[in-house]
């Protein structure tokens, strides 16, 4: 029995997310209110913020947790339903029970999660929390609602966000980078790093999404990207380039280095 128990466990801790994501997946270290996840599509980003929010909710540090996401189709099929959703990675002993009509997600020992749509900030005006995360930050239609969040990421010592976003120039994201450093701490990631759980061929070079993205409008949207975060946050001269993520110009010079590639 004993020697049962030990191997259930040790089969546990092996398939936990600690020992399986990527450092990139994993919460960084400091005093950071905002986290802010940058990474092209299919990273793992969704994946990230489910066991965040899982982990908020079992370690007791987070008992009010907001789950925004654009629309109340996404924060529900993605977030909650989703394969990589918080339903999907939440292990049998700790699983929430969902109330759709009720937008809620509620755990064994009390803590609470709620859906909202970036669509309705008013919906945000009145309710409280200590937690929060927020889906493609970058596609949100009404930036207002951001602010409707912040302000009610009042309870507890230390109210945090977590955010996941594929990058894009906005207003909004140029501000959050802005304030790296400060409140603010920022990851970066590539598409290519999650390669080995995607569908094979899928990032070939020769994939038709891959090709199109490569030249023609997109290649201009690239520049349109990076000229903006440059009068950002100047002088790091943060480029944005999907499906390999984010990086500022100093990372991406060693890069080339590496490769052998100065031009």
């Amino acid at each position: 029995m004993a020697n049962s128990f030990a191997a259930q466990l040790a089969d546990a801790l092996e398939a936990s997310w600690p020992a399986i994501a990527r450092p990139n997946q994993l919460p960084p270290p400091g005093g950071w209110q905002i986290w802010l996840l940058l990474a092209g599509r299919g990273f793992g980003k969704t994946r990230t913020l489910a066991e965040w929010v899982c982990q908020q909710a079992a370690s007791g540090q987070a008992g009010r947790i907001a789950l925004v996401a654009a629309t109340a189709a996404d924060a529900r099929d993605v977030l909650v339903e989703g394969q990589s959703g918080i339903m999907a990675v939440s292990p049998p002993w700790f699983r929430p029970v969902y109330e759709p009509s009720k937008r809620r997600l509620s755990w064994p020992n009390g803590a609470i999660a709620t859906t909202f749509s970036a669509e309705e900030p008013e919906r945000l005006r009145g309710p409280q929390h200590d937690a929060a995360v927020c889906d493609e930050l970058g596609s949100w239609s009404r930036p207002e609602t951001w602010d409707m969040l912040q302000f009610g990421l009042r309870l507890g010592r230390h109210p945090r966000c977590l955010v996941a976003t594929t990058p894009r120039p906005t207003k909004l994201i140029r501000e959050l980078l802005a304030r790296e450093g400060g409140d603010v701490v920022v990851t970066r990631g590539s598409t290519y790093e999650n390669r080995e759980n995607l569908a094979a061929g899928v990032l070939r070079p020769d994939h038709p999404q891959i090709r199109r993205h490569a030249a023609g409008p997109a290649r201009a949207q690239r520049r349109t990207a990076r000229g903006h975060a440059r009068r950002v946050v100047e002088p790091r001269d943060y480029r944005c380039d999907a499906p390999s993520g984010c990086a500022t110009a100093s990372e991406n010079r060693g890069r080339d280095r590496s490769r052998g590639n100065l031009g």
